[in-house]
């Protein structure tokens, strides 16, 4: 995702990974997560989210939205987001914006695997749309 973000006319590439860590709220010792998505909705909000950075940074180049499903071990990435953009503010922003924007917008459901038991991660939320979603720079009350 990294090398297909890179452009010559883009001179930042911002890069999260998610992984799965050892602990959770109130869970010790996590050994695996499962993701489970509801994948037609996921494509297309994934597309929206990707609209609305170029609607919100213009002069981002490249993005890359992914989140794996399936059964994650330790130290595995769970989702990637991948943005190129002619300088480095536009870049973290607009990638800062798309993992924030996928985890609030998203039907992805996590499974936590801990010693002594297992269950649907605790951290749930509405889902809201992606438009919706923060507010868009230079929205809101005006100031002298």
């Amino acid at each position: 995702m990294y090398d297909w973000c890179v452009r010559p006319d883009c001179g930042a590439v911002v890069l999260f990974s998610g992984t799965v860590r050892d602990h959770a709220d109130h869970r010790t010792q996590v050994t695996e997560l499962e993701y489970e998505a509801y994948e037609s909705q996921v494509e297309s909000r994934l597309a929206a989210i990707a609209e609305e950075i170029r609607v919100r940074w213009p002069d981002v180049g490249r993005i890359a939205l992914v989140h794996r499903i399936g059964v994650l071990g330790l130290g595995e990435s769970s989702v990637v987001v991948a943005v190129s953009a002619p300088h480095r503010p536009a870049a973290f922003e607009a990638a800062r914006f798309g993992i924030d924007s996928l985890k609030a917008t998203t039907p992805i459901w996590k499974r936590e695997v801990w010693e002594g038991g297992e269950d649907w991660g605790l951290a749930s939320q509405d889902i809201t749309d992606v438009e919706a979603f923060g507010e868009r720079p230079g929205a809101g009350s005006a100031s002298c």
